[in-house]
Order: C-alpha cells, then structure tokens, then sequence
C-alpha cells in the first residue's frame, strides 16, 4: 500500500526554504519503517541535514531583530527586547556585530545560553563588561524560565544549574587522522614578518603581521578573520603578582583539566583587564568590613574614591590591600581570556599559505599606569622573537566581494579598516573580475598614515582601483572624513549603486558606521531623487540583496 506524504500548501505561511525542510522531515516520517512501501517517498539523512541547516539560517536571517544594530545604545536595545523570550533578551544585550569571536552568532550564543548548553556568558569581548553584566542580570532574573540543571561528555553543572563548559584542548582529526584546528583547537601560526605601517610622526601604531598556516589544513576566502588568542603582557602580570604578595610559582588548577602555575595562568588563561563580579565578591569576603562595602559598590559599576573608572584588576588589587585571597580562588574568580578577531588583509589566490593583518596599537596612560591593548601589542611586541600565534579562521557570514565578477564594488574603509578591502582587491585582480573598484580611505595624516600607500596606488595606476577617495582629517584645518568624500562624490556614487554596485564598509561601529551610513542615505535620497522612507527602503533592499555589507567593531 502507497502511503501518503503530507506536503506543506505553496499558500502556507511560509518561505521557499521552510516549505522544503517540512516537506522532507514529512517525507522522512513516512518513509520510515516502510522502506517495502512501493512508492513511498524519503529523504537522505544528509539532505534532511542541509534543508534543516537551511531553514535555520533562512529563518534567523527573515526576522527582523530591531534591536541588533552595534550603534544602538544597551537601554535601547534592552527596552526594545523587554517582553521577549529569554533568548532574545539575551541577544539584545549582545554587541549586535555577529563577528563570531564566541564561536556563534549573537542569536545563537544567546540560544546556547538560554537552553543550557554553554555556560560561559563572558564570550562577547565586544561587548565586553557591560554585555557580561546584563547577560548574569537576565539569567539570574530569568528565575524559572532559565534552563534546569544539565551537563553532558563536554560540560559540568554548577551550582546554579548552569552549564560550565570544560574543554580539554584535545585536538579534533579529520578522517585521515590529521588535527583539525578551530577555536576550541587554534593552530599554533608561525611568525613570518612584522613591520610598521605607520610614519614616524604619526600619532598611531599600525603594524603589518604575517603568519604562516602552512602545513595547518586551514584555509581562508577574503572577507574572513583570523582569530587570535593572545597572552597578557609580562610586566603586567609580574606586576599584579608582586601586588598580591605570592611568588607566582603556587600550582593551580584550570577548568580544562591543566594545571599551571600562578603565573603561568594569569598569562595564558585569566583576563585581568576587566574586573569579573566574581572578583569583587571574592575580593568582599577577605576584606575588611569598610573595603567590603566599597568593592560592593564597586561592583554594582558605582564610583569608588581612589578606583579608576574602567579600572583593571590590578587597579582593583591595589585599591582593596586588606583583600588577599589565594592564588587558586584569584584564578577561579577571574573570567577566562578570549580571543580576539581581525579582518584577513590578504587572499588565498596571492597566499594560500599566509594570513595578513592590519593591527592598530593600543596603548596609553591612565592614572599613572601605562596600559596595554592586550591582543595588539602581544602581535606587535611579543612576535619580535617569532613566537607562535594560537590561531584560528573564523568565516565571514556574507562579507565578501561579490561571486559575479562583473559587479562593482565601493569600499569604505578608514583606518585598519583597510584590512578586508586589500584581501578584496588582491582577490578582484586574481580572478580578473570585470567590475570596478572604489575604495574611500581615511585617516589622520596622508604622509605617516597613508596604509599600504604604494600597493593601493599601484592598483590604481594598472586599473585594478577604478577611483581612490582619501579623507585625511589632520592635513587640512577643517576636520574630513570618509563620510565627506562619499558626499562630496554624491552623484557618481549613486550612478554605481543604481547600477547594482556592492557597499562595504570596515571598521568602527559606534560611530564611523553610522556616519557613513547616514552619509549613504542621503546620497541615495538626494541624488535618487527619493524621500527619506523610500531611501530607507531602497538600503533595506540594498542589504536583503546582500549590496550593503558591514564589517564593523
């Protein structure tokens, strides 16, 4: 006998994608156990795998999140999320750029949270400290609706019922028995060159980093990142453990398993820019009873006389000196350093086996420390020697140079937000693509912060970059930058948009993104002729076409 196999109505509400992942888990429900009825009709396990990836992809990219937009403000995107599932509240105290530095995006990390499967609400380094203290504000709020205790092979449950995930490091193999690198296994990358980009009047420091992944298995499309697991500065952690009075030699364990000395995990394994909640609580129940009720306030994101503001925990320790809890407890408290991401700079079709970066700089002085960005300066400082990058690539979620060749492309970049847009061009000469290239650059100063100068206009001069626009804000008294030129170039602008041209964008998302965003609506309204709501249409239609594209943090 035929069975019947329901199939979802082309006028069900809805997608194409949704249909065809119903249609076929149906189909595997008839199917099985009935593999002698003439007829009946299945579907592979694979298949039934890739419509299931499908939908789940499809569906997260049609619903519309209001509150995911990095230049949001965290009350904003709060109030906008406050009567939502748990998840979604989750998602909206997120950093909004789905840059994959947790290892998911943000509405997946919120997922995996919110159902119990990754304990570690301490993974969105954009977010940073303020993410991680409304994301330990809504589990705790969440009361019942929070997931039941729970473990498996990869987590332990803790007291509250939630669920800390151990890695144990070990290396995952591909069929022929060769490691498989990736975040929870980042290959160690070979240090081939370092080298300043920036002048010797500039205000900044850019380096140019190359490492090998030769040999590793890994490999990268343009648009990518690579991420980078840094180590704290030396000098800072022998500082912290001078100031905690311990030698640095005491033995400690780690959640993977590992044991290390005091030193050594505070080097490889804590995060001691950012003061966790835990260390507060900890540091309040070794203090005295004065300091205990100040690290509360502390703790609570309250000014404290003598701390100060975004202070780090060697701040922290200096402050409360009656507070002395051991090594141990110090390393428990404190959240696990994460690894940073940055734009590739380079294509495979060049170098297949290096990886490129553009890494800004951070350092300068605050209340009489000097301070460290603590993944670029570990590139810039510590790869003298040629020490092994732990590294690992993280695929780009559409931010790519388009795969018609033919298509133009805009390219707005100031800043190390040159990085992709240099992958982009090396990849548009390699495959001969037929569309123009535009790249707006910017920055302080063209004689010491012109990045990658020469190779840009060499490209240039072969016509491989149709038009350079540069915005340099210092050269002139009054300030210009990227968004300046876009408008300044209005109408040729358009006259590309209009004719199906790709717009990227690269760098910082609070304030520079949405300039250049403004700065594209108006062109599009003005030169479009179009009122503000059809210009806001048109950019929505732009990015549901995957026209606008945004790498930004």
């Amino acid at each position: 006998m035929m069975r019947q196999v329901p199939t979802i109505p082309d006028n069900a509400p809805f997608n194409a994608a949704q249909r065809a992942w119903l249609n076929g888990f149906f189909a595997g429900l008839a199917g099985e156990g009935a593999a002698s009825d003439a007829g009946a009709t299945s579907v592979a396990p694979a298949e039934q795998a890739a419509a299931a990836q499908t939908w789940r992809d499809v569906d997260d990219e049609d619903v519309e999140y209001d509150w995911h937009d990095p230049a949001m403000p965290m009350d904003e995107r709060m109030k906008l999320a406050a009567d939502k599932p748990l998840e979604l509240r989750l998602m909206a105290a997120m950093a909004q750029l789905d840059c994959g530095s947790c290892g998911y995006l943000c509405r997946s990390y919120a997922k995996a949270l919110a159902d119990g499967d990754d304990g570690d609400m301490g993974k969105c380094v954009p977010g940073g400290k303020q993410t991680a203290r409304m994301i330990k504000q809504i589990m705790k709020d969440a009361g019942d609706e929070a997931p039941g205790a729970k473990g498996d092979a990869a987590g332990n449950v803790t007291g509250n019922g939630q669920v800390e995930v151990r890695s144990q490091g070990k290396a995952i193999v591909d069929e022929d028995g060769r490691p498989k690198y990736g975040r929870d296994h980042p290959f160690p990358a070979p240090t081939l060159a370092v080298r300043t980009l920036t002048g010797e009047t500039s205000a900044k420091d850019v380096r140019f980093v190359s490492l090998s992944i030769a040999g590793s298995g890994m490999s990268y499309k343009a648009g990518d990142s690579l991420g980078v697991f840094p180590k704290n500065c030396y000098e800072s952690v022998d500082a912290l453990v001078r100031l905690t009075g311990f030698g640095g030699g005491e033995l400690v364990p780690l959640p993977d398993g590992r044991v290390m000395t005091f030193r050594e995990a505070l080097i490889e394994w804590c995060d001691i820019d950012n003061p966790s909640d835990e260390l507060y609580e900890l540091l309040a129940s070794h203090a005295s009873s004065d300091e205990a009720k100040l690290l509360k306030q502390a703790s609570e994101g309250l000014a404290v006389d003598g701390l100060v503001d975004e202070a780090r925990v060697i701040d922290v320790m200096a402050r409360f000196r009656s507070a002395r809890p051991s090594p141990v407890k110090l390393v428990e408290a404190l959240d696990r350093l994460q690894p940073r991401l940055y734009s590739i700079a380079s294509s495979p079709r060049r170098y297949p086996d290096e990886i490129h970066l553009c890494v800004g700089v951070v350092r300068y002085m605050q209340a009489g420390r000097r301070r460290k960005g603590v993944a670029s300066t570990f590139l810039a400082e510590r790869l003298a020697s040629y020490e092994p990058v732990p590294a690992y690539v993280q695929g780009s979620h559409g931010f790519a140079p388009p795969s018609e060749g033919e298509r133009d492309v805009i390219m707005v970049g100031p800043g190390t937000g040159i990085a992709p847009f240099r992958a982009f061009l090396q990849e548009r000469e390699a495959t001969q693509a037929k569309g123009r290239n535009w790249l707006v650059f910017g920055d302080q100063h063209s004689a010491s912060d012109f990045l990658f100068k020469d190779e840009l206009e060499q490209y240039r001069d072969a016509g491989v970059l149709t038009r350079l626009s540069t915005a340099f804000s210092r050269d002139q008294d009054e300030k210009i930058y990227v968004q300046h030129r876009m408008l300044e170039h209005g109408a040729e602008m358009w006259q590309w948009l209009d004719g199906g041209a790709c717009f990227y964008v690269c760098g910082d998302a609070t304030r520079m993104a949405g300039d250049v965003d403004a700065a594209l609506h108006a062109i599009i309204a003005e030169h479009g002729r179009m009122s503000e709501a059809e210009a806001k249409a048109y950019v929505k239609r732009m990015t549901d076409d995957r026209r606008y594209l945004r790498d930004v943090y």
